[in-house]
């Protein structure tokens, strides 16, 4: 940080009839750095705005799209702590192998999106079962426990294949990949049980049948696009 900071402080400097210029490592590691924060809200909205798109054409729905976006946000955010907790801060540094340091600064990106994927994979085999079930029956309620009590078993097995994977990177004696493995294995044992298998439920519950509103127009749409045997009762 010192360094990164004398860098800054150098190109700050004024010189009559000239330009500061520095080089280096640090100085191309200040460069990448802000190049990764100038366009990670790109990437980020990019990767937001086609998953509530994808999510309307599939549900016809704009406040679960939102709340997906939500639900997603919570484990990435979980996993990024983890990775601060072990890899940065140094806990279970003796367990895994390794000296506690910075984290790769384009490491967040790359995992935000592949998590993000991951993330909503298990979000659209949840809510394609409770959809199924709320247009045969029209119940919220039912529809809740029966799409989680259908999809519960696969979202759980399709986990626990990735989690095994992603350990066996944290294995791995380069750090960057072993952030990599250990970053995703929390984000997908989190979102699997927690957040699908409670808070994801719950929230839908509560909602009721305000899950599966949308404004006139956009669910006059969204009705064309649906099946012709698709009908809600109730």
């Amino acid at each position: 940080d010192d360094a990164r900071n004398l860098v800054r402080a150098i190109r700050q400097q004024s010189l009559a009839g000239g330009e500061v210029l520095v080089t280096g490592g640090t100085a191309f590691d200040v460069d990448g750095i802000q190049y990764l924060l100038d366009r990670t809200p790109i990437a980020i909205g990019f990767v937001m705005l086609t998953t509530i798109l994808a999510l309307f054409l599939l549900l016809g729905s704009v406040v679960l799209p939102l709340k997906a976006i939500a639900m997603n946000v919570l484990s990435v955010s979980a996993s990024f702590g983890a990775l601060v907790w072990i890899i940065q801060q140094g806990h279970l540094a003796n367990v895994l192998n390794f000296t506690p340091q910075s984290i790769e600064p384009s490491l967040p990106v790359i995992m935000f999106c592949i998590m993000f994927g991951l993330s909503m994979d298990y979000e659209v085999l949840l809510l394609s079962r409770i959809q199924e079930e709320y247009r045969r029956t029209g119940d919220n309620t039912a529809a809740v426990a029966s799409g989680l009590e259908r999809s519960g078993r696969l979202i759980t097995g399709a986990a626990a294949i990735m989690v095994g994977v992603f350990v066996a990177f944290a294995l791995a004696d380069v750090v960057i990949i072993k952030s990599v493995g250990l970053g995703l294995a929390v984000a997908v044992a989190l979102d699997a049980t927690i957040v699908r298998a409670l808070v994801v439920p719950a929230t839908m519950r509560l909602l009721g049948r305000a899950n599966w509103w949308a404004p006139g127009p956009l669910a006059r749409f969204g009705a064309r696009l649906e099946p012709a045997s698709a009908t809600i009762k109730g």
